[in-house]
C-alpha cells in the first residue's frame, strides 16, 4: 500500500472508531408504534435514552433497549481504552424502516376474504462520540 492510501485508510478507521451502530433486522411491531418510541430517544444521551426507555410501558421500548444496549456494547469493543462515562455518547441517528410482510387471511361477509398484513421493521442505531464532535 502507498503512503498516503495508508494515511487515508488510518483516517477512516479513527473517524469510524468515533461511531458505533446495532441493528435489529424483521422485528415483529409495525413501523409506525416503533417510530413513536424511537423519537423519544433520538439525539438524548445515552443515559437518559435508557432510562426513557426502561421507564416507558411501550413493548417496542423493550426492544430498543436491548438495542440501544448492544451499540452501546459495540462501542466498548471498538474503543477499549476509553470509558461510555466519559466519551459521551449520544443517540446520533436511528431509522425505523419497513420490514417483511406477512399476509394472512381473514374470513369476511359473503363468502369473501380480507387481506391481514402483519407487519414488521428493521431499526439501525448509530452512537456518535459527543468529545469528538465540536460544538457551537
Amino acid at each position: 500500500m502507498g503512503v498516503r492510501k495508508r494515511e487515508r485508510a488510518e483516517q477512516i478507521k479513527e473517524a469510524k472508531s468515533q461511531v458505533a451502530f446495532a441493528k435489529l433486522n424483521n422485528c415483529p411491531t409495525s413501523p409506525r408504534k416503533m417510530r413513536i418510541v424511537a423519537d423519544l430517544v433520538r439525539g438524548q444521551k445515552v443515559e437518559l435514552a435508557l432510562n426513557i426507555l426502561r421507564f416507558n410501558s411501550k413493548e417496542a421500548s423493550r426492544k430498543l433497549e436491548k438495542l440501544l444496549l448492544s451499540a452501546i456494547n459495540n462501542y466498548e469493543q471498538k474503543n477499549t481504552e476509553t470509558s461510555v462515562e466519559e466519551a459521551g455518547l449520544f443517540v446520533k441517528e436511528i431509522r425505523v424502516d419497513g420490514g417483511m410482510m406477512l399476509k394472512r387471511l381473514r374470513p369476511a361477509p359473503q363468502g369473501r376474504a380480507h387481506r391481514i398484513r402483519k407487519r414488521s421493521n428493521h431499526v439501525t442505531i448509530v452512537l456518535g462520540s459527543n468529545n469528538n464532535t465540536q460544538s457551537n
